[in-house]
């Protein structure tokens, strides 16, 4: 399986036509404002265009936003990101006007031509968010450690009060602190609690530590919790778990046409590092892969006790809990992927395409921008694109196709890159959007005939 992923990105690289993208992180919020913020400094001329299939067009949307996460698209065509607190940003300032960012292209040019921004702002610990939902005229936004919820209505950009807490007390301590969410038509709030650690060791990312029995990050880590959207002041409990096993579910959304909610989950790292005696890094660096999960109430995807081996095509049992990188063991009663993209990728945006505006054989199918690997040395780095995995009724129904590629530039390491794909949202229109966190950039993607 891994030698046809690489195949297929090949063929896909090679048939993509390039486009030129020069057109140009306490839970208390303050109430919005429609006060213009100041925008980071601009960034560096870009060399680098990103590529696409033939028929489709890229334009910047908007630029220099701040650490552009997850977004969401309002019907009347508003958009709105989520920021965060980067850890390349060495200034370590919040963003005047708080970290949530709405766009609005109010002369319909393809460009954001009104930036405000609204919520929490610069006190001790902010850090902003990645999560951000819309769901019935109410904005569902990741806030340090809470879940807020604002009004939205009438033609105004920014809400115009304060917004509700949803749920608080969430953790943000440890690995893996961001909290990505997603709503569903029947008043479901779904909440991400990535892991603290890479696989539950003894001790964190050291070689030969074995894994804790039990492991007690499943307690409050390493699932997706569920509450409701409509409820004020939840509180974050071990009781509210809807599936475990899951190191890190950066990408939530709900499919639209039969309301499941799917996840993109991190696999996890440092298979040679910590067990030389059982893994080359050429091997640690194709493994594991990356994944797309259907979600369902109570369920168990594995971690830490299994990864998914993409040549094996099954779970494995990890070396932190007597694994050889052959044995099964108790993972064969995990559930497993409904898609694997390749190693170390970091799958951070997931969205379902349900339009009309893209050729046909996009309908249903879901869009995952890959933030970029760190560690897949000595072997070169790679994600840093956005693929398409097409679906047909939830189910796979091909290989995944690189979409859009060439975001990196030259260099394709995570300080040096000159953006990095995280988040995806599609508009009333049908374009899709395209947010990055290194540089802030927003992309609108389009297709010949799109409205």
């Amino acid at each position: 399986m891994r030698k046809a992923h690489r195949r297929i990105a090949a063929r896909s690289a090679s048939a993509l036509a390039m486009v030129s993208a020069a057109c140009g992180p306490g839970e208390r919020a303050t109430p919005a404002t429609d006060s213009v913020a100041t925008s980071p400094p601009a960034a560096p001329a870009a060399s680098a265009a990103i590529t696409l299939p033939p028929g489709f067009t890229a334009s910047i949307f908007a630029d220099t936003i701040g650490s552009a996460r997850h977004a969401a698209a309002a019907p009347n065509g508003d958009l709105y990101v989520n920021t965060w607190r980067s850890p390349y940003d060495t200034t370590r300032r919040a963003p005047a006007g708080g970290f949530i960012v709405a766009l609005r292209d109010s002369n319909r040019d393809g460009r954001a031509d009104l930036i405000r921004r609204f919520g929490t702002t610069a006190k001790a610990g902010s850090r902003g968010g990645t999560g951000i939902a819309l769901r019935d005229g109410a904005l569902y936004v990741e806030a340090d450690s809470a879940i807020v919820r604002y009004a939205l209505g009438g033609n105004s950009l920014v809400p115009a009060g304060a917004p509700d807490t949803i749920v608080l007390g969430l953790t943000m301590e440890g690995g893996h602190p961001m909290h990505p969410i997603a709503v569903d038509g029947r008043g479901n709030l779904f909440v991400n609690m990535g892991s603290a650690t890479n696989a539950c060791q003894k001790k964190d990312r050291t070689p030969g530590s074995p894994g804790a029995r039990p492991c007690p990050e499943l307690r409050t880590r390493a699932g997706i919790w569920r509450f409701s959207a409509s409820r004020t002041g939840q509180r974050f409990t071990p009781a509210a778990r809807y599936a475990t096993g899951i190191r890190n579910a950066v990408g939530l959304a709900v499919h639209p046409g039969d309301g499941s909610l799917y996840a993109t989950q991190h696999g996890r790292d440092q298979l040679a590092e910590n067990w030389p005696q059982l893994f080359t890094f050429t091997e640690s660096a194709e493994l594991p892969a990356e994944e797309l999960l259907r979600i369902v109430e109570g369920g168990d995807y594995g971690w830490p006790h299994c990864y998914y081996d993409p040549t094996q095509q099954r779970l494995v049992l990890a070396p932190e809990y007597g694994g050889d990188g052959k044995t099964v063991g108790m993972c064969q009663d995990k559930l497993g992927p409904v898609a694997v993209f390749p190693a170390h990728w970091a799958p951070n945006g997931l969205g379902f395409y349900s339009d009309s505006a893209f050729p046909s054989r996009y309908r249903g199918g879901a869009f995952i921008a890959f933030h970029g690997s760190w560690n897949r040395a000595p072997e070169p780095q790679q994600g840093y694109n956005v693929v398409f995995q097409p679906l047909d009724d939830g189910k796979v129904s091909g290989e995944f196709q690189v979409f859009a590629d060439g975001f990196a530039g030259a260099r394709k390491e995570p300080g040096l890159a000159e953006h990095r794909p995280s988040g995806v949202a599609v508009g009333p229109g049908g374009a899709l959007f395209i947010t990055d966190d290194q540089r802030g950039r927003v992309w609108r993607v389009t297709h010949a005939g799109s409205r």
